[in-house]
């Protein structure tokens, strides 16, 4: 919707313009260097894109640069979007969170809770909890990813093709169906792990709302937000402004991948939890929708009391990641960090030990790109990459440094 460009004086809105620039300086050499591609930076507060930068080539063999309307593989940035799906339908009454996923795919009805023993021989037991809509917005469900590498029953996932993504050919449906049938790895409630939990809810929005996932979510956020280029893949011309999927080699450096033209076709598994593709552009446009309470150029999706209950932190007792959760990632900072529905959200900042702010809601992809939203300072910021995997290098962490000390 329109050129993507800075809107204000960075001064107007309370930033420092000459600190800003502290962003560029500090990621172009991850570019000369050959630690990624490209990237593409841009910082908005009080609604005003005030930092807009990119630096790099989307594509290194050809030399083509990133530009404002590159498109980039979001992957878990996916999970945000998907989320405010299921809240919508919420708010029309069609779901409860409370309610058994069952009640909504039948799958899921007797499900099993892993005790012990190997993955060829697993004991498990009935779950003595119904996996509820709840644990999957806020990844308490008991799921898990196959890539994670850390428990018998992350095994059992990848024997069964799930190890990043699900086995070709095979639909959302049929990928849900199998993953209620593999045990879980802990009671519903008890604990977080990121997990597939965001594409089950994908399918449970495909059910409720009787919409394929990519017609929903064009239908009812992108089109309506201005979202154009927003979705599951992309047609053929604008293949030439699709960037490059780059991989870390032992040395940290980017070397690009084959993705064989996946991007160009509509894939048969419809990952809500993974799958999208987009630009900053279009990205910026769903955090000022969140920043204002659900509703951007007078189109509302979400009703402010429903977007701040989402941004809050809902794991039991108040409790953050690090007391409660099993972490993965290595570069992101658990302590101090509490989970919403769909969104990592700051409970404690001096806990946090980055700069940031109480409330400050956000998430990222495995090909290192980031966002995240701070209503207190009513800022906004996209960094957009294509690095795989996403703590390779140091970057979320940096850029809240490097955009938090720049503010007046």
């Amino acid at each position: 919707m329109g050129e993507l460009k800075v809107t204000c004086d960075p001064e107007d809105v309370g930033l420092d313009s000459a600190r800003l620039r502290r962003i560029d300086a500090h990621f172009a050499p991850y570019v000369d260097d050959g630690r990624l591609p490209g990237w593409l930076a841009l910082v908005s507060r009080r609604g005003e894109i005030a930092h807009l930068s990119a630096y790099g080539s989307r594509d290194v063999a050809s030399g083509a640069p990133v530009e404002p309307d590159t498109l980039f593989r979001i992957y878990s940035m996916s999970k945000p979007i998907t989320s405010v799906a299921v809240m919508m339908l919420y708010e029309e009454g069609l779901l409860e969170l409370t309610d058994p996923v069952s009640r909504h795919l039948p799958a899921f009805a007797d499900v099993r809770v892993y005790e012990k023993g190997p993955a060829f021989s697993p004991v498990t037991r009935p779950a003595a909890e119904p996996v509820r809509v709840w644990h999957l917005l806020t990844h308490t469900s008991g799921l898990v990813y196959g890539f994670q590498h850390v428990s018998v029953v992350d095994e059992l996932y990848r024997r069964a093709g799930f190890d990043r993504g699900a086995p070709r050919g095979m639909g959302l449906a049929e990928a849900v169906d199998r993953w209620a049938e593999l045990p879980l790895l802990f009671e519903p409630g008890t604990q977080w792990n990121y997990s597939v939990a965001t594409d089950v809810l994908g399918r449970l929005v495909e059910v409720v709302s009787g919409r394929p996932l990519d017609e929903f979510l064009s239908e009812r956020i992108f089109r309506p937000l201005g979202m154009d280029d927003t979705g599951f893949w992309i047609d053929g011309e604008r293949a030439g402004r699709m960037a490059t999927l780059y991989s870390a080699d032992r040395h940290r450096r980017a070397v690009p991948m084959d993705t064989r033209g996946a991007e160009l076709r509509r894939p048969s598994f419809l990952s809500g939890g993974g799958g999208l593709i987009s630009t900053a552009g279009d990205y910026h446009r769903f955090t000022q929708m969140l920043l204002r309470g659900g509703e951007l150029d007078g189109v509302r999706l979400l009703g402010p009391r429903t977007v701040a209950y989402m941004t809050r932190n809902h794991l039991p007792g108040g409790a953050d990641l690090e007391e409660f959760g099993r972490p993965v990632f290595a570069e992101v900072p658990y302590a101090g960090v509490g989970f919403g529905l769909g969104f990592a959200v700051v409970r404690d900042a001096a806990r946090h030990r980055t700069l940031s702010s109480a409330g400050e809601f956000s998430w990222g992809g495995a090909a290192s790109t980031a966002f995240w939203v701070d209503p207190a300072e009513e800022l906004t910021v996209v960094f957009m990459t294509q690095l795989l995997p996403s703590d390779t290098h140091p970057i979320r962490s940096r850029l809240r440094q490097l955009v938090y000390q720049a503010l007046l």
